[in-house]
């Protein structure tokens, strides 16, 4: 399928023929609704609800199959919105049944809702009837069948990101007991989360504790803990700052109990995390493609995976700019007459996508010598904002991962910077 928008448009439209029945599904968490039209528009049949479980999809299944019967269509198409997780079953049951589905943008069922009546109102019914119109018209999204290595990145992606916000909402919650109970920590440790300190606070948590010791017997406690202990000097201060502490002395024996809670909260997601991230570099291994990429200084593992997780197989986009499409990366223009709006981002799109393409891109401009040298040129010769330029290096980067994936070939820098090279 071409990349440009009005050639896919085009596409789209023309697989819609005389002999389809274009269904709409509109998608809830326990009952289903679905609507039928023509190619035309013309409503078919009357309305179905169907329960979200095999029983329910084989009633959808005969209803599907007796309304082309009777209106002497040949083909099916079944559209619906990708509402949460609810949409992924049926979905993956419909195409083991041979279905062609297709996926349509919620914001575009929103802005379409008026087409028929001219009126605000919402349903279930109605809703369903917007897709299928939506469907009929071209406003579609074809349905890939995801490779199995890319599905198991996005798990493991979604599972990431859970794991990372628990293991930061833990450090927050230390940092702030930290200020409450034992502030001159930080004059100490400009980290609270290091080593020493979390050793410290495992062992020795409140300023009375540590009132009371010497430095030695601080040291022996490190050792216990840590292979290599912080040192006397930070020993000593510490004892010191206890002894002048004006942290909180009440409920001390709560206090503690709330610390332990919370480091045995930082240590489990510190170790989900780590197994997490093991496994994605597991996945990595099994796409051919992926190892190339790795050898680009500046790209993560985790970026990669990111990138491959949201946007499954790179070698099904033909172009670099129907992956930012994808993304929601592609510019959108406003203007008017004699009046020229500013371009902006669609921000249409996967927005895991854009953040993962985003922060490899700052990835490669702090640490790539060749997008350092196209940003430099941006910034200097042609006068660019410096965050619009790093959006045209998104783009920069989609082609590069695009035409890598497409040609299984390693990275070649010469390659990347023709024009500068001419300069």
């Amino acid at each position: 399928m071409k990349f440009k928008s009005q050639a896919r448009q085009n596409q789209l439209i023309e697989k819609i023929t005389a002999q389809h029945l274009v269904v709409g599904i509109d998608i809830a968490q326990q009952m289903h609704v679905a609507r039928a039209v023509n190619f035309r528009g013309i409503i078919i049949g009357d309305h179905l609800s169907f329960s979200n479980d095999e029983e329910g999809f084989h009633n959808l299944l005969l209803w599907i199959q007796k309304l082309p019967t009777t209106h002497r269509l040949s083909a099916a198409i079944v559209g619906m919105e990708p509402t949460g997780h609810y949409w992924l079953n049926f979905s993956r049951w419909l195409t083991e049944h041979h279905f062609e589905v297709v996926l349509v943008n919620p914001h575009l069922v929103k802005k379409n809702k008026e087409n028929r009546d001219n009126t605000p109102s919402k349903s279930d019914r109605k809703d369903a009837l917007v897709i299928a119109d939506m469907v009929k018209n071209g406003y579609y999204l074809v349905s890939r069948k995801t490779p199995q290595a890319f599905e198991d990145l996005r798990v493991l992606l979604s599972n990431r990101d859970f794991v990372v916000k628990r293991l930061v909402s833990a450090k927050n919650q230390i940092h702030r007991w930290v200020d409450v109970v034992f502030p001159e920590l930080r004059h100490v440790f400009k980290d609270i989360t290091c080593v020493g300190s979390i050793a410290t606070l495992r062992l020795f948590p409140t300023p009375a504790e540590l009132s009371k010791l010497q430095p030695q017997n601080l040291i022996q406690g490190w050792k216990t803990i840590m292979k290599r202990h912080c040192g006397a000097r930070k020993a000593k201060a510490l004892i010191e700052l206890a002894n002048h502490s004006v942290g909180s002395q009440s409920a001390s024996h709560y206090y503690k109990l709330h610390l332990n809670q919370l480091l045995a909260e930082y240590d489990l997601a510190c170790e989900q995390l780590e197994v997490v991230e093991k496994e994605i570099s597991t996945v990595l291994e099994r796409i051919p493609f992926a190892k190339y990429i790795l050898t680009i200084k500046g790209i993560s593992v985790i970026s990669l995976a990111g990138i491959l997780g949201e946007a499954g197989d790179l070698s099904g986009f033909v172009h670099g700019n129907a992956l930012l499409r994808h993304a929601g990366l592609n510019l959108a223009e406003a203007s008017s007459g004699k009046w020229t709006g500013q371009m902006k981002i669609s921000k249409r799109g996967r927005s895991r996508l854009r953040r993962f393409l985003f922060m490899a891109t700052m990835s490669l401009v702090m640490n790539n010598s060749e997008f350092q040298a196209m940003h430099a040129y941006n910034v200097q010769f042609k006068k660019m904002k410096k965050m619009r330029s790093i959006m045209k290096l998104c783009g920069k980067l989609a082609r590069i991962l695009v035409g890598m994936a497409r040609s299984g070939k390693a990275y070649m820098p010469q390659k990347t910077l023709p024009l500068l090279q001419a300069a």
